[in-house]
C-alpha cells in the first residue's frame, strides 16, 4: 500500500454520474473489467460529487424508523419537569428521584443486549415494532401509576423498549441508506431524540399548571400516542436489504435496493457488493464453522457465533472496530449530556433561576437550541465527515463545561449577589453544551457505531456498543445529583469538561473517517489505520 493511504482513507468520492453502469447482458469478462474500472475510479478524487439528491424512498424509511427515537427524547425531556411534581406528589427523596430517572437507562441495557440477536433472527423491521410496543406498555403503566413502585415498574418496561430502539433504528437506517447520504439519514434518530426532548419540555410547560397528582401522569402518559403511531408505521417500511441478503432472499433485497438507488444498474452493483461482503465475512470466520451457521445458508443463520467472534476471538480489525464503537458510545454518555438535560431545572436553580415556571420556560429554550443544532449537524455530516464533527463538538463541549463550572462556582461563592451577568453566562453555557453535543457526539455516535461493523457483526456489535452507552448513561444519571452535592455543581462540570478533553484525543487517534464509504468498504479502514493500537 502507498505511504499516503492513511491520508486518503479520510476522503472518498463516489462517482455515480461518471462511473460505468452495470449491464446484466455483459459477459463475465466484461463485468470484471467494468468493476475493475469502477474500483480504479473510486480510488481517485473526483471533480464532482455527482449527488442528485436524497432518495425519497430511503428518506421515508429512515424517517419512519427514526420516529421511534422520539420516545427516548420525550422521556428525557418530560422527566426533567415531571420529576419536580413526582417528588412533591409521592413525597420521595433526591436519591429516589435519581433511581427513578436513571433506572430507565439501566434497564435499557436489557433491550440493547437483546436487540442484536432479535434483529438477526426476525429482521430489523419487526424489531422496531417490538421496541415501540414495549415502550407503549411502559408509558401506560407510568401514566396510571398510583405509587412509586408502580411507576418504577413502568419505567423498567419502557427502558427495555428504549434499549431496543437505540440499537435498531441507526442500524436499520445505515443499512437502507445510500453511501452519499448515509450520514444525514443515520443522524435522523438523534434529530428525533432532540424533537422528543423539545416535545417533553413543551408538555411540562403545558401541564405544569394542573394539580400535582394529575400533571405528571399526563406528562408521562401521552407518550402512548407516538409509540402507537410508530408500531403502525412499521407496516409501511421495507426490510433492510442487507439483512435480506444474509437470509438468502436476494430478489427481495434487489427490489429494495432498486427503490433506494438512482437506477437499476446502481442497485445491481450495490447488491453484488453486499453479496460479496457477506461471502467475505464467512471466509474470514473460523474455517471450522459448519455451513449451517453461514449467512449464505438461506434462512438458517440467526446470529450464532457473533459474540464469540466479537469478545473471545476477534481479529485485529474487529478489535479496533469494537474499541472505536465502545469508545464513542462511552464518551457520548460520559459527557453528562443526558444528566444535564434530565436535571436541567436543578442546574438552572444552581445558576440562580428559582421560579418553577421560569425553569420550565428556560428548558424549552434549551430544547429549541439543541434541535436546531442537531439539524445543522445532520445536514453537513456527509460534507465535512464524522471526525471533524466529533472533534468540533467535543472541543466545544469542553470549553462550555469549563465555562459553566466557573459560573456555578462563582455563584456558589458569591450567591448572595445574584449577579445577572453570571446567571446569563450559566444559561448560555448550558445551551452551548447541549448545542455542541448536538453538533458532534449526539448524531455522530449513532452514525459511526452503526456503520463500522461488518455485515454479520453489525446488529450484535452495535447492541454491545449501545449497551455500554446505556450503562454509562444510567450511572451518570443516577449519581449526578449526589456527586454534585459532594463536589458542587461547579466541580462536576469541571470534571465533565476534562472528560471531553480526553474524548477529543480519543477521536483523533482511534476513529478513521468513514464519509462516503460503502458499508462493505469500511472494515478495510481499520485494517490500514496506523494510528490504532
Amino acid at each position: 500500500m502507498e505511504d499516503n493511504s492513511a491520508e486518503e482513507h479520510h476522503y472518498y468520492y463516489p462517482l455515480p454520474v461518471s462511473a460505468p453502469k452495470f449491464d446484466p447482458n455483459l459477459s463475465d469478462a466484461d463485468k470484471g473489467g467494468t468493476c475493475a474500472e469502477e474500483n480504479n475510479l473510486h480510488n481517485k478524487p473526483s471533480t464532482s460529487q455527482g449527488n442528485s439528491g436524497i432518495n425519497k424512498y430511503a428518506l421515508g424509511g429512515a424517517i419512519l424508523a427514526s420516529t421511534n427515537s422520539i420516545l427516548l427524547g420525550y422521556d428525557i425531556g418530560v422527566m426533567s419537569g415531571a420529576a419536580l411534581f413526582i417528588r412533591q406528589d409521592l413525597k420521595i427523596t433526591s436519591v429516589q428521584v435519581e433511581i427513578l430517572v436513571g433506572c430507565l437507562n439501566v434497564c435499557s441495557l436489557i433491550g440493547s443486549l437483546a436487540s442484536g440477536k432479535t434483529s438477526d433472527w426476525i429482521g430489523r423491521r419487526y424489531t422496531i415494532m417490538i421496541a415501540a410496543t414495549t415502550f407503549l406498555i411502559g408509558a401506560i403503566l407510568m401514566g396510571l401509576a398510583p405509587s412509586f413502585l408502580f411507576l418504577m415498574a413502568g419505567r423498567i418496561v419502557a427502558g427495555i423498549g428504549v434499549g431496543y430502539s437505540l440499537m435498531i433504528s441507526p442500524v436499520y437506517v445505515a443499512e437502507l441508506s445510500p453511501a452519499l447520504t448515509r450520514g444525514l439519514l443515520t443522524s435522523l434518530p438523534e434529530v428525533f431524540i432532540s424533537v422528543g426532548i423539545l416535545l417533553g419540555y413543551v408538555s411540562n410547560y403545558a401541564f405544569s399548571s394542573l394539580p400535582n397528582d394529575i400533571n405528571w401522569r399526563i406528562m408521562l402518559g401521552v407518550a402512548v400516542f407516538p409509540a402507537f403511531a410508530v408500531a403502525l408505521g412499521v407496516l409501511a417500511m421495507p426490510e433492510s436489504p442487507r439483512w435480506l441478503v444474509v437470509k438468502g432472499r436476494y430478489e427481495e433485497a434487489k427490489q429494495v435496493l432498486i427503490r433506494t438507488s438512482e437506477n437499476k444498474g446502481e442497485a445491481e452493483l450495490r447488491l453484488a457488493e453486499i453479496q460479496e461482503a457477506a461471502s467475505a465475512s464467512i471466509r474470514n470466520k473460523d474455517k471450522g464453522c459448519s455451513s449451517s451457521n453461514s449467512p449464505n445458508n438461506s434462512g438458517t443463520w440467526h446470529g450464532q457465533g457473533v459474540w464469540k467472534e466479537l469478545l473471545i476471538t476477534p481479529t485485529r480489525p474487529v478489535f479496533r472496530i469494537l474499541v472505536a464503537a465502545i469508545g464513542v458510545n462511552f464518551f457520548m454518555q460520559a459527557s453528562g449530556n443526558d444528566a444535564v438535560i434530565y436535571y436541567s431545572p436543578e442546574v438552572f436553580k444552581e445558576a440562580g433561576i428559582v421560579n418553577e415556571k421560569q425553569l420550565v420556560g428556560v428548558t424549552i429554550i434549551m430544547g429549541i437550541t439543541k434541535t436546531c443544532f442537531v439539524l445543522i449537524s445532520a445536514m453537513f455530516m456527509d460534507r465535512f465527515g464524522r471526525r471533524p464533527m466529533l472533534m468540533l463538538g467535543s472541543c466545544g463541549m469542553a470549553m462550555s463545561l469549563f465555562l459553566l463550572g466557573f459560573g456555578c462556582t462563582f455563584l456558589k461563592l458569591y450567591g448572595d449577589t445574584h449577579d445577572g451577568l453570571v446567571i446569563a453566562l450559566c444559561v448560555v453555557a448550558v445551551c452551548a453544551t447541549v448545542s455542541f453535543f448536538s453538533i458532534g457526539l449526539g448524531p455522530t455516535t449513532w452514525v459511526y457505531s452503526s456503520e463500522i461493523f461488518p455485515l454479520r457483526l453489525r446488529a450484535q456489535g452495535s447492541s454491545l456498543a449501545i449497551s455500554v452507552n446505556r450503562v454509562v448513561s444510567g450511572i451518570v444519571s443516577m449519581t449526578f445529583l449526589s456527586v454534585s452535592e459532594a463536589i458542587t455543581f461547579g466541580g462536576m462540570f469541571f470534571v465533565l469538561g476534562g472528560v471531553m478533553v480526553c474524548a477529543t484525543f480519543f477521536f483523533y487517534y482511534f476513529l478513521p473517517e468513514t464519509k462516503g464509504k460503502n458499508l462493505e468498504e469500511i472494515e478495510a479502514l481499520f485494517e490500514d489505520q496506523t494510528r490504532l493500537v
